[in-house]
């Protein structure tokens, strides 16, 4: 059944602004929706419909516009608003009433999860309605268990979806295509020829007024647990017998259950935190974070974490899978960098600078390279080259895909309940350890490569991801 009505509750934020009046334009745009479809805005602001159309139409020019006026305009002329407490079940009720079934999106902070979803079942949904909850989902495995309770008692499982808008991402989805499609990879997809699976979200961008938000979340649950994880599912995941939403997020969960947890010991020595202090970046000055407006530094929070993982299976063991992200870095590295072992012989002689193959999924920009060696101008020489291919655009923007399977209820990109349980539990080992002081909060200058490489240990590459250097074939 497809909704033809959503109603967004934190109408006036930034995710609305910059990505969800867009996506509607765009789903506009390709005839996704019609002069049927309605959007109820809902926030604590003073506004009136008319105050609420004019500020959706500033949001659209600025960041959709590139996206035909007509389409905006349809958009803007859609929207209404109602201001409202997301915990007041009377306003609530107000914002979702009618006889037919409701989208509600919840673009708020976790925090307010528990109480929205309370609200939500005393002032009773219409039938036939679904819920869309942003990551992080809850604050840590105890409050997405009980946030999943609440849940179940207000709406299917079906119809609760848990979105990450990475999932909807071209080169995030063309992981499975390259695998899945093509005969010469997935013979070789795992640990007998891939020694280790980087996954990269590092960005030049620094706090940018974000700290009411993440100053109680930090790199670790924003973009790890929130983000990186669900790519580590796609990677390491058993082929589905289809891309079904039950075969497809029965594979995701075996991947997270598959994953060895933490010691104290592992914490110590397989994670790194650390925040930027003072420095240049992208050709302007940044502040330390501990100095950013809106940050209590007491809290120490992290700007950059970055954590070692195995898997305990039997396509997967022996294979590292690192996951890292950091703020206020010296350039943008976003993708998914699979490094095959060393070849176990070269006929070229030992002087040859000969590195492994890397196959690279960039997730921003989108697009897909094979790092290969070959000879060089004479035979007996090698050579280092990267085979490179961009993707083409998509027909529609990542929020576009899941605002569309929302609306016609496809869950098959949604989190389900037991995988937003299974990924915290993956990480609460290194929440509790990090809390407890085991691993120290280091510091590294903005503008530069995150903090200063560990010294390699024998046998060990801790200094991997600092040097993009490569596991040798016997590590």
């Amino acid at each position: 059944m497809t909704i033809r009505r959503l109603a967004v509750f934190g109408a006036t934020g930034d995710l609305t602004g910059r990505y969800l009046l867009p996506a509607l334009a765009a789903l506009r745009a390709a005839g996704r929706i019609d002069d049927r479809f309605t959007l109820t805005g809902a926030s604590r602001e003073e506004w009136d419909g008319a105050r609420y159309r004019d500020w959706a139409a500033a949001q659209l020019e600025r960041h959709g516009a590139t996206l035909p006026a007509e389409a905006r305009r349809a958009v803007t002329a859609s929207a209404d608003y109602r201001r409202a407490d997301v915990t007041d079940p009377a306003d609530v009720g107000a914002v979702v009433a009618g006889d037919d079934p409701v989208a509600v999106y919840l673009a708020l902070p976790p925090a307010l999860f528990p109480a929205a979803v309370t609200a939500l079942h005393e002032a009773a949904l219409p039938r036939g309605s679904r819920i869309v909850l942003e990551k992080p989902f809850g604050e840590d495995l105890a409050g997405a268990q009980e946030l999943n309770r609440l849940l179940a008692d207000l709406v299917p499982e079906s119809a609760v979806f848990r979105v990450d808008h990475f999932l909807a991402m071209t080169t995030v989805q063309n992981v499975l295509g390259s695998r899945l499609a093509n005969r010469v990879l997935e013979p070789i997809w795992n640990s007998t020829h891939i020694a280790e699976v980087e996954i990269v979200w590092d960005e030049t961008l620094a706090l940018e007024g974000r700290a009411g938000y993440y100053d109680h979340v930090g790199a670790l649950k924003d973009m790890v647990q929130n983000h990186l994880l669900q790519l580590l599912c796609l990677v390491a995941m058993e082929p589905p017998i289809s891309l079904g939403e039950r075969d497809l997020r029965d594979r995701k969960v075996d991947v997270l259950r598959s994953v060895r947890l933490l010691t104290d010991y592992d914490v110590a020595n397989r994670t790194r935190r650390a925040r930027y202090s003072s420095g240049r970046c992208q050709d302007h000055e940044v502040p330390a974070y501990a100095d950013e407006e809106g940050v209590d530094a007491r809290r120490r929070t992290e700007t950059f974490a970055e954590v070692e993982l195995e898997l305990d299976s039997w396509r997967w063991a022996g294979t590292r899978f690192r996951l890292r992200s950091g703020k206020a870095l010296g350039r943008d590295r976003k993708e998914v960098a699979v490094r095959f072992r060393s070849v176990p012989h070269l006929p070229f002689g030992h002087d040859q600078d000969v590195r492994p193959n890397v196959l690279r999924f960039g997730l921003e920009p989108e697009s897909l390279s094979l790092d290969v060696t070959a000879t060089g101008a004479r035979t007996e020489t090698l050579t280092q080259l990267s085979l490179t291919a961009e993707m083409d655009p998509p027909d529609l923007p990542a929020y576009g895909r899941l605002l569309l399977d929302v609306l016609n209820g496809d869950p098959a990109l949604s989190i389900r309940s037991d995988e937003a349980e299974e990924a915290w539990r993956v990480l609460e080992p290194v929440l509790s350890a990090w809390e407890r002081g085991l691993v120290p909060l280091e510091e590294y200058p903005a503008g530069s490569d995150g903090p200063e490489p560990r010294h390699a240990t024998p046998g060990r590459r801790d200094d991997l991801l600092h040097q993009d250097a490569v596991l040798p074939a016997d590590s």
